[in-house]
């Protein structure tokens, strides 16, 4: 593996093997007082982002220097992009500076693929931290494995994901993912929130949240974006809340044994009750946990893996 840029076309082996990697550090990197690897020492990782970030970005670089590789973080407001330097400029003088793996985030969709194009040649290797209403893999892999450590297999699983599906990277990857590993994936959605061809992805598509929670064995609660949006998607957020946001009384229609998640920011009070994001049916704490080891097994992979098979 060269990049993870998606995980629509993602082979399911491959993102087996990822997620049983990230079993495996965590495991490893349990009890420990020092949480220190010396697995990618004498590599070194870059974060880019484009876009504001707390969980993306923080586990990644705590996932990097877990595993000893030298971390640098650049935020456009802080470099040459600030001045008017490309994309493609700012890649290359990365890759021209010693670095092995560029992570980005960038509010262009496709920006993830047209930096690798660019980098093939230096041989840097790029992870999509998130790329416009496209895709974020990283994400959907996390979630992929609070699934299995929840419910212990995705496979037969059904997965109801709700919300802002327009706007979201998250239910785009998570769809993709989830059904290639065996799962029945459900959207969500006021008709205005759902894309053109959503009839197409691997994914049934219903606008009643109450008809579908007695059967789900995981629910996925979607952030309302309302930066992007331009004009009226729904009557207001009281509306929204009645309708697809997930209260007590909802919770109490899943079974019990039902996974609660959200990839966050929470929007409390609107997307869901607060009550609901703490009640022990919640494993969000428990994706950014995860989502330590799994960007750890994904900078495994792209950085170590090959050499270590060898």
């Amino acid at each position: 593996m060269k990049h993870l840029l998606a995980t629509e076309g993602l082979d399911v082996g491959t993102a087996t093997t990822i997620l049983d990697t990230a079993e495996r550090l965590k495991a490893t990197l349990l009890g420990r007082e020092v949480k220190k690897l010396p697995t990618l020492r004498g590599r070194t990782v870059i974060t880019m982002f484009y876009e504001n970030s707390t969980r993306t970005r923080v586990s990644f670089e705590i996932a990097g220097k877990w595993m000893s590789a030298d971390v640098v973080n650049v935020s456009s407001g802080g470099s040459s992009v600030g001045k008017g330097e490309s994309l493609r400029d700012t890649a290359l003088t990365l890759a021209a500076a010693g670095a092995d793996c560029v992570i980005v985030r960038h509010p262009a969709s496709g920006a993830a693929h047209r930096l690798a194009g660019w980098l093939a040649e230096a041989g840097t290797s790029v992870v999509n931290a998130g790329d416009g209403t496209h895709e974020h893999p990283t994400q959907a892999l996390l979630d992929a494995a609070t699934l299995r450590e929840r419910l212990s297999t995705v496979d037969g699983r059904k997965v109801v994901i709700v919300g802002d599906v327009l706007h979201s990277r998250v239910a785009r990857s998570n769809v993709h993912l989830l059904s290639a590993l065996g799962a029945e994936v459900v959207l969500v959605a006021p008709p205005t929130l759902l894309p053109a061809g959503v009839r197409s992805w691997p994914a049934t598509v219903s606008h009643d949240l109450d008809a579908e929670l007695p059967t789900a064995d995981a629910v996925m609660m979607l952030r309302v974006q309302a930066e992007r949006m331009h004009g009226g998607f729904f009557p207001s957020a009281r509306e929204y809340s009645i309708h697809y946001g997930l209260n007590e009384k909802r919770l109490g229609l899943l079974p019990e044994h039902a996974a609660v998640l959200h990839p966050g920011p929470m929007l409390r009070g609107m997307e869901i009750a607060s009550r609901v994001a703490d009640s022990p049916s919640s494993v969000i704490t428990e994706q950014v946990r995860n989502g330590v080891h799994v960007r750890m097994a994904v900078l495994y992979h792209l950085l170590a893996g090959e050499e270590e098979a060898a």
